[in-house]
């Protein structure tokens, strides 16, 4: 397990404990996390799961491939370091990782 933080909009810190190989997004479902919905259950179709991944995390979370790109299209208020949380797995090296959620999915 790794410690993740996740951070509402509202600056609300959410942190729990993730198993590695697990999505982020699917973590933050399963704890019932405000802001991250997950409507197509991880399958990188919807969107409802947007995140920051802060600079400093870039590199333990990766970036973003064409197909979550185009996602990422639809999502609300995307900044370069946006990404679909469906589409990282935890890993043992992402202990402490800050993840920022947008205002709203929509």
């Amino acid at each position: 397990m790794v410690k993740i933080t996740y951070v509402e909009h509202n600056a609300t810190e959410h942190v729990i404990d993730v198993p590695v190989g697990i999505s982020l997004m699917q973590a933050a479902v399963n704890h019932a996390i405000p802001g991250i919905e997950g409507d197509c259950g991880g399958l990188c179709a919807c969107g409802t799961c947007h995140v920051y991944v802060p600079g400093e995390f870039v590199e333990l979370t990766g970036v973003a491939d064409e197909l979550e790109s185009g996602m990422l299209a639809f999502a609300f208020d995307t900044k370069p370091c946006s990404r679909l949380s469906c589409q990282i797995k935890a890993t043992a090296a992402m202990e402490g990782v800050r993840i920022l959620m947008p205002a709203r999915q929509y």
